[in-house]
């Protein structure tokens, strides 16, 4: 029986957009139906991020634009969920801001039907801020309605042990929690045997440590690598976000020699600097980093790497800026994603003496980006004239296909009778203009 509509919004990182899936499948199992606008819906969700500023700024501002929803739509049903509930004090603020705030919580996904159930029986305000003794990772118990058709996301860990001074995320998340391996082969083995799901991403905050918590079948990240690309079928593995700290050489060879593991490795590496790394408490070393840079490309072949680099942590000094260059110009990134640090509360960094005024932090960031744009620009005229294996072709236009590489490169593919939607194929690329690639097949 149809209940109404839902609309989701989804902040942050690669973990709430398939958060976002479980919750529509939630919302499906309980009647309702995808809308096409927040206007049309009966129920508005906003999974939210609080990792960065300008994602929890995001929410904030369409939060507020559910006000005249909620005037025309009295029985409209507005749920905050994600990472923002979880902070200290964010509740009562966001119900002083937003009094029309109905379900506020469920940062584990578990608990929003039954939010819901007892939202739409009592019709009073629904809470709850978890604590590390009420997370669950019972995956089984979801529907999950996933986005795209060929491409699906698979938890393996939740919560995060490593307390990086600038990040909130132990502390929204929980602490590391693995599923155990038999459950992830199982819904990988499915997602397979399902025949369009062509690449399979395995998601958690620091995947080189699964398997660090589990006391039965333990089961090493490159292990579990190893036992899913033993299952038969033609797809490909992806895994994100890598902490260096935990980043092995047994690592480094199954990415090289199995041909199931996309090559295409994203390593944060924050800064350059041995002196912010430790004020960020990392854990590793300038040099430790350059070192598995060095292994991966001495060893695994049409490498792409990409990072993540913080600007104007506290008391980074001129000479840690240009370590961080140094490093940049080093390794010649594929892509970088580059962010000015921002304060937020609840963290160590937020407390550290030394924070940078934002103009030094604006002219930082500014140079980095141009140094990275050389490199990225110079990596995508690199591929011209090579031959990419495991394109996967995703949307066809009027004059060409859009396809993807291995490493998540769009390319423009000239139409071929032979090319399938859904379907992986070999392109040789052909030209790089206007910040597109091109390609035909081989």
């Amino acid at each position: 029986m149809e209940q109404g509509k839902y609309y989701i919004f989804t902040y942050g990182c690669q973990m709430n957009v398939h958060e976002s899936e479980k919750l529509a499948g939630i919302l499906e199992d309980r009647g309702y139906t995808k809308a096409g606008t927040p206007e049309e819906a009966d129920v508005l969700v906003y999974n939210t991020c609080c990792i960065r500023e300008g994602a929890e700024q995001r929410a904030m501002g369409n939060i507020g634009n559910a006000k005249p929803l909620k005037k025309n739509k009295p029985n409209l049903i507005v749920a905050v969920c994600g990472c923002m509930p979880q902070q200290k004090n964010v509740e009562a603020t966001l119900k002083q801001k937003f009094p029309f705030i109905n379900i506020f919580g469920a940062n584990n996904v578990e608990f929003f039907g039954e939010y819901l159930d007892v939202f739409l029986k009592q019709r009073k305000y629904q809470n709850k801020i978890l604590q590390d003794q009420d997370y669950q990772s019972n995956d089984k118990k979801i529907k999950i309605v996933r986005d795209n058709p060929y491409c699906a996301y698979v938890n393996i860990t939740y919560g995060c042990n490593n307390f990086c001074t600038y990040c909130i995320v132990p502390y929204v998340r929980g602490r590391e929690r693995s599923r155990p391996a038999s459950d992830i082969f199982n819904e990988v083995k499915q997602l397979v045997e399902v025949g369009h799901y062509k690449i399979i991403t395995l998601l958690g905050q620091n995947v080189n440590s699964y398997g660090n918590d589990l006391t039965e079948d333990k089961t090493t990240f490159p292990q579990l690598l190893e036992k899913l690309s033993k299952i038969e079928g033609d797809f490909q593995l992806r895994f994100m976000s890598s902490h260096p700290k935990d980043f092995s050489d047994e690592l480094i060879e199954v990415i090289a020699n199995n041909p199931k593991v996309c090559k295409a490795v994203h390593l944060p590496v924050q800064s350059g600097s041995n002196h912010v790394l430790k004020l960020m408490n990392r854990n590793y070393t300038r040099e430790k980093y350059l070192d598995i840079i060095k292994k991966l490309k001495a060893k695994v072949k049409d490498l792409s790497i990409s990072t993540d680099i913080i600007v104007g942590f506290v008391g980074e000094t001129e000479e840690d800026f240009e370590d961080t260059v140094k490093l940049l110009q080093e390794v010649q990134f594929s892509n970088a994603y580059i962010f000015i640090y921002s304060k937020r509360k609840g963290t160590v960094a937020e407390k550290m003496e030394g924070h940078l005024p934002l103009e030094i932090k604006r002219n930082r960031i500014h140079k980095l980006l141009e140094i990275q744009k050389k490199y990225t620009n110079n990596h995508f005229l690199s591929l011209v004239g090579s031959t990419q294996h495991f394109v996967l072709v995703e949307e066809e236009r009027p004059m060409h296909y859009i396809g993807k590489t291995q490493c998540g490169k769009v390319v423009k593919i000239k139409k071929n009778k032979t090319l399938c939607l859904g379907n992986f194929a070999n392109i040789k690329i052909t030209d790089y203009s206007g910040g597109n690639l091109y390609g035909e097949v081989e």
